[in-house]
């Protein structure tokens, strides 16, 4: 109020511009934060499968981003075009913020999943951080991470000729006899090897006594006329061959593949080389993150844009099977190296999906049994 000669005047209140809001503030923020206070619900929702599983998850409600997470988790586990049909059934648990309206701010995330189909039977997964994890992911009910694992095969059919250690070998073994269970070799055998009937008397090699960890070739590899060990005579490349040597050691596996077959990075990391490299003809080498390596050799050729220093993402195209360098016939050897030495391929920790052990298992069985606990609470309420 102002008072001029004893005239008592009202102050004209003044309206704020838009600019002198957004620079100064409304006075109302308060207000309008009570107004969007969030709060985060989970919810449950089921259904049936008719279609696609993520179509018929956003036709029950289940959020996109909810059923992306979904799909990608169960994506490393069945198959969803061929093993999730129409009849199948569905029950999903997200969580998502709404505002004290009821109106949802977020995208909303998967909590847990179970999918009940007929080719498989019934899959649960959970989310769930171990200790030392730096973000959550998805495991199946038995523990096993729902993630792909760090390394893949990288061929699409796996069929092993020869395994991982010490082996004879092929470039020095005679082919075409009885014992080799195989026929002679095919006209253009590369590799300098050379066909010989062994003499009837047949000696063991002194190097396989008892050598019990020395590799056999495999069923087909018999077939393509590797002999078993320890059933004839080596003979080595010829006269020049030092020693006459018989043994080597494996560093990898060989895997069977028409030339042309593609071949596809086992995992993510850096072409280390990409190039013609002695006996390995025309070879790969990838660095993994984990001190991981892995090796392709006996190349045909290589995809475009694999050279030194290039990134690769798991699962692309690096090249091509062949029969180049000291090889017996058309296969891929695949190698896996961990600190620089070679580790057996098949079977190898780096190709398997990971599992929750010690007390990171017993606390994804409370999540498990509390996420279900929920569930069935959501239930009787209903």
């Amino acid at each position: 109020m102002l008072a001029v000669a004893g005239v008592c005047l009202a102050t004209p209140v003044l309206a704020a511009s838009p600019e002198e809001e957004r620079l100064l503030g409304c006075g109302c923020e308060e207000a309008q934060l009570q107004s969007y206070l969030p709060f985060t619900r989970a919810i449950g929702t089921s259904g049936g499968v008719s279609g696609s599983l993520a179509e018929s998850a956003v036709q029950a409600g289940v959020p996109r981003t909810a059923v992306l997470e979904l799909v990608k988790a169960l994506g490393g586990t069945i198959d969803l075009d061929r093993d999730v049909h129409d009849g199948d059934r569905f029950y999903v648990r997200y969580e998502r913020a709404f505002t004290a309206a009821g109106d949802p701010i977020e995208v909303g995330r998967l909590l847990w999943a179970e999918i009940k189909t007929a080719a498989k039977g019934t899959l649960i997964l959970h989310r769930f951080r171990p200790a030392g994890a730096a973000q959550d992911t998805f495991w199946l009910a038995n523990g096993e991470a729902t993630s792909p694992p760090v390394l893949e095969m990288p061929l699409k059919t796996i069929v092993v000729t020869s395994g991982f250690g010490m082996r004879a070998d092929p470039m020095d073994q005679p082919w075409g006899h009885k014992l080799a269970a195989g026929p002679a070799p095919p006209k253009g055998r590369a590799g300098g090897g050379r066909w010989q009937a062994p003499p009837a008397a047949l000696a063991p090699s002194p190097l396989l006594t008892g050598a019990a960890s020395v590799n056999q070739p495999t069923s087909l590899g018999l077939s393509l006329g590797l002999a078993p060990a320890g059933t004839q005579r080596f003979f080595g490349f010829g006269p020049g061959h030092p020693g006459g040597r018989v043994m080597e050691m494996h560093d990898g596996v060989d895997l069977v593949a028409a030339v042309g077959t593609p071949v596809y990075a086992a995992g993510d990391g850096v072409v280390l080389g990409a190039e013609a490299k002695g006996g390995y003809g025309n070879w790969i080498e990838i660095e993994h993150p984990g001190k991981l390596a892995t090796i392709y050799g006996h190349l045909s050729a290589f995809a475009p844009g694999i050279v030194a220093g290039a990134h690769v993402n798991q699962g692309d195209l690096i090249g091509y099977t062949g029969n180049t360098g000291r090889s017996t016939g058309p296969h891929l050897h695949f190698e896996i190296r961990v600190n620089g030495r070679a580790t057996n391929p098949i079977g190898n920790a780096a190709l398997k999906h990971a599992q929750l052990r010690g007390a990171d298992l017993v606390n994804f069985r409370k999540v498990m049994a509390r996420d279900r606990a929920e569930q069935e609470r959501e239930a009787r309420s209903m």
